[in-house]
């Protein structure tokens, strides 16, 4: 028997919610914007004006999209969702100034199992005002309803970003000298990495989000959902400064995510070189050693699935390093000398200890982890 007519409100989807959503998250997109941004919320496309890119001798575009991973079943479970946002920007516009990029726009995109128009608005929040840190113009996105896909309350996020860097700029492993100097920045955390382990791991203690945690000095659910640094912004004006150029520059970037620290330090090294860095340099936030006790996670296991407070490496002569910590101090980033680059052929590689040659597809130099964390 029918059961009547039946419209797309019955079937789950309400598309007034969608549109008041629109309206709540309207003035935290216009801070997230750029001059050439074109045209207003809402159209079918964003539009920016490239007419800028004539003016270089050779424009490169660089590209990157990403999500937030199973950070997002801890900003659902807390109700909070302001900062997500962070984590998926620093996630993608972080990647393209590996490149030595500027990131010029970016879109996102929201699916849900039903819109909640305050909980979109705050979602969205939290990404216009990553993407206004990090000067980059939030010029489109999507919020798509998906019930019987998605329950009530759970939805996940995804972006991408598109940049520009002058062909001669471009960073990477052919720039990159033995002498370089292996400067750590610090991150915020977790950032975005890692979290199905950190939630397995909570999760098998019997841990709850709202547990005060003594070596936090906050709850858990609070250390969790820390925010991802996003360093953008920061390191383009690093890159640019005269200081830093007068000493050599800035040779190559690795931005600290899936794999951890080594890996991805070797797919920004070429063939033939050898980066060892020195774990006594520095002492990871609590987080690392409260996850790796409470889980008996193996510390090679911790490595290569957390950024053990290192959320971006820079490549660069010495005669620059201590300018580019300064510059980087100055932001609230603090950074570090971690290690240096030689030859394979004189790397002093010790034996017995893993060798980390490449990663995602990428076969370069290679990078040695030494020594033991420092205690605080």
């Amino acid at each position: 028997m029918s059961e009547g007519p039946i419209t797309y409100a019955a079937a789950g989807v309400d598309v007034e919610a969608g549109d008041k959503a629109v309206e709540l998250m309207k003035a935290s997109v216009a801070r997230a914007t750029r001059p050439e941004v074109l045209g207003g919320l809402g159209g079918f496309a964003g539009m920016f004006d490239a007419s800028a890119l004539a003016r270089m001798a050779r424009p490169v575009l660089a590209t990157s999209t990403d999500g937030v991973g199973t950070k997002v079943a801890i900003a659902q479970a807390l109700d909070i969702h302001d900062t997500i946002g962070f984590d998926l920007v620093g996630m993608v516009v972080d990647d393209i100034v590996v490149s030595g990029a500027e990131p010029l726009f970016m879109t996102d995109y929201i699916a849900c199992g039903k819109v909640v128009p305050e909980r979109i608005a705050a979602i969205v929040s939290g990404i216009a005002g990553a993407c206004a840190q990090a000067r980059t113009a939030l010029i489109g996105g999507e919020t798509a309803e998906h019930p019987g896909l998605l329950e009530t309350d759970e939805y996940d996020v995804a972006g991408a970003a598109t940049g520009v860097v002058e062909h001669a700029e471009v960073l990477g492993a052919h720039r990159v000298l033995p002498g370089d100097v292996v400067l750590a920045l610090a991150s915020s955390g977790l950032h975005s990495n890692g979290y199905s382990l950190v939630r397995r791991v909570i999760a098998a203690a019997g841990w709850g989000l709202e547990r005060h945690v003594a070596e936090f000095g906050r709850t858990l659910g609070e250390e969790l959902l820390t925010p991802t640094r996003v360093y953008a912004a920061d390191l383009l004006d690093v890159i640019r400064d005269e200081r830093v150029r007068d000493g050599g520059g800035i040779h190559a970037l690795s931005h600290v995510t899936g794999g951890g620290l080594a890996a991805n330090l070797a797919r920004v090294l070429p063939g033939g070189v050898h980066a060892t860095l020195d774990r006594s340099t520095w002492t990871p936030p609590p987080v690392f050693s409260v996850i790796e006790g409470l889980g008996r996670v193996p510390q090679p296991d911790l490595e290569r699935t957390l950024n053990m407070g290192v959320g971006f490496v820079a490549l660069l002569p010495e005669a620059a390093a201590d300018a580019a910590v300064a510059l980087l101090g100055e932001r609230g980033i603090h950074a570090w000398p971690i290690g240096h680059v030689d030859t394979e052929a004189a790397a002093a590689v010790e034996p017995g200890i893993e060798v980390v040659r490449g990663a995602k597809g990428v076969t370069g130099g290679s990078v040695q982890v030494l020594g033991e964390y420092a205690r605080s």
